[in-house]
């Protein structure tokens, strides 16, 4: 077994140990749930119990390995070449609602690059995994984006910032502009999925701002093995720090991208 394939492993006993915990507080949260300063953005008994299993798997089989997780933060040596960005559940709001779309999503970044990803859908029982040179699957079977290649065509998703309510630099205005020139354009609320469903064929594209590490490492990775493409906005390349990920198919990567940089303003939609 190569390393990638050992670090994928581990990942996946993460990852499918944490979506047993989540399966088991669903719908038994009570008055579990809080917000963690912003109006919106969750936090529940259920989150910190995930993060805790995938922490303790992690821990046990890579303790020098440096961590960032969105519950609790910067974990280990930073400076570490292997850096593992954990979301425990994605889609807290979703979850917290028992609205059937969240997911676990465990990456690794070997010097800063994207190379190993697992993303956990406990609800639906879907498992989507990929690792640098291994290719990218849903449930042990390889996968691939679409190959539509019109605005016209196809279905894209998006989503929405925590501080929507607090900046102008928020979402809606692309949101109108591309529903527009669509088929449709969903929002499901959890990014990891967003771009698993990229991966699989069953959306044409994803772009969303605001965004963090966690969120899309996993992400990242599993499209890139899938064949898509993903870079800043404008077409350079895509930096995790920014928060701004556009990604696609790569057919209609350029067409989507110009259209995201000549979006209106919101003032204009009436």
């Amino acid at each position: 077994m190569t390393q990638l394939q050992i670090f994928l492993d581990i990942a996946t006993e993460a990852a499918l140990a944490a979506g047993a915990v989540l399966n088991g507080y669903l719908g038994k949260l009570e008055d579990a749930v809080t917000e963690k300063g912003r109006p919106g953005d969750l936090v529940t008994a259920a989150d910190k119990a995930s993060e805790a299993v995938i922490l303790e798997v992690l821990r046990r089989h890579f303790p020098q390995h440096s961590i960032l997780a969105e519950e609790s933060g910067k974990l280990g040596n930073q400076d570490n070449e292997y850096l593992w960005a954990i979301d425990p559940l994605d889609g807290t709001t979703n979850y917290a609602h028992q609205y059937p779309a969240f997911a676990v999503s465990i990456g690794l970044l070997i010097n800063g690059v994207p190379q190993v990803g697992v993303i956990y859908d406990p609800f639906h029982d879907e498992l989507f995994r990929a690792a640098a040179g291994l290719g990218a699957t849903r449930d042990r079977r390889p996968i691939q984006v679409s190959q539509t290649a019109e605005l016209s065509k196809s279905l894209l998703v998006t989503g929405f910032a925590y501080d929507r309510r607090e900046t102008s630099d928020n979402n809606y205005a692309e949101f109108c502009h591309l529903t527009h020139l669509t088929q449709g354009v969903r929002r499901s609320g959890s990014a990891s999925l967003d771009l698993a469903c990229v991966a699989c064929g069953r959306v044409d594209g994803y772009w969303e701002r605001g965004l963090s590490p966690w969120d899309v490492v996993a992400g990242v990775i599993l499209l890139q093995e899938a064949g898509g493409k993903i870079t800043a906005y404008d077409g350079t390349p895509f930096k995790i720090e920014t928060g701004r990920i556009l990604a696609t198919n790569g057919y209609l990567h350029d067409s989507l991208s110009r259209e995201l940089q000549q979006v209106p303003p919101l003032s204009a939609w009436r």
